[in-house]
C-alpha cells in the first residue's frame, strides 16, 4: 500500500521521523508523541495539509514524499462507527488522542488506519517510527509540490 504525506521542504529529511508528533499535538496524538501523518492519496494529503496551512506559510517551498507500506506491516484500522459522535469537530476531542496513545502504548502495530475527518470516506495512516516493524516501509525521495495558484485567488 501507497500512502503520502506533504510538509516544507526545510523539513524533508525528518519527515518520518516523528518529530513533528513530538512538537505538536494534533487529532489522533497528544504532543510528544512520535507519530507521522500520511493519506492515502497525494490529493488527500494536499488537502489535509492546506487546512493546516497558516496563510503565512503560504509561500514556503513544498515537498511530497510516499511510503510503501508492506503487506506483511500489520494496520489496525479504526471505523467511522468505532469512533465517539462528534469526532469531526474542530479541535479534536481528546477522546481521539487517547486512541492514538493506546495505539502507539500497546505496540501490536505499526501502523493505524483513521477515517479522514476532511473525508470521511478516505482514510489516514498514522505510522509509528518507533515500531520494530517501521524499518520495512520505504520512503520515498521528496519531490517538489506546489499548490495551484488559482487556490491563492484574492477574495477568499
Amino acid at each position: 500500500m501507497r500512502v503520502w504525506r506533504i510538509c516544507p521542504e526545510r523539513y524533508a529529511e525528518e519527515a518520518f521521523s516523528g518529530a513533528g508528533g513530538l512538537r505538536h499535538g494534533a487529532r489522533w496524538h497528544p504532543k510528544g508523541t512520535r507519530v507521522v501523518y500520511t493519506s492515502q492519496s497525494l490529493s488527500l494529503a494536499a488537502l489535509e495539509f492546506f487546512v493546516n496551512l497558516d496563510v503565512a506559510a503560504a509561500g514556503v517551498p513544498l515537498v511530497a514524499m510516499s511510503a510503501e507500506i508492506p503487506g506483511e506491516v500489520k494496520v489496525l484500522l479504526i471505523r467511522p462507527e468505532d469512533l465517539p459522535a462528534g469526532w469531526r469537530s474542530y479541535p479534536a476531542r481528546e477522546a481521539l488522542q487517547a486512541i492514538g496513545s493506546r495505539w502507539v502504548a500497546t505496540g501490536h502495530f505499526a501502523v493505524l488506519s483513521v477515517p479522514s475527518a476532511l473525508i470521511p470516506a478516505e482514510r489516514n495512516y498514522l505510522l509509528n517510527p518507533l515500531h520494530p516493524r517501521f524499518r520495512r516501509i520505504v520512503i520515498s525521495k521528496p519531490e517538489p509540490f506546489a499548490f495551484d495558484p488559482r487556490i491563492w485567488k484574492p477574495g477568499r
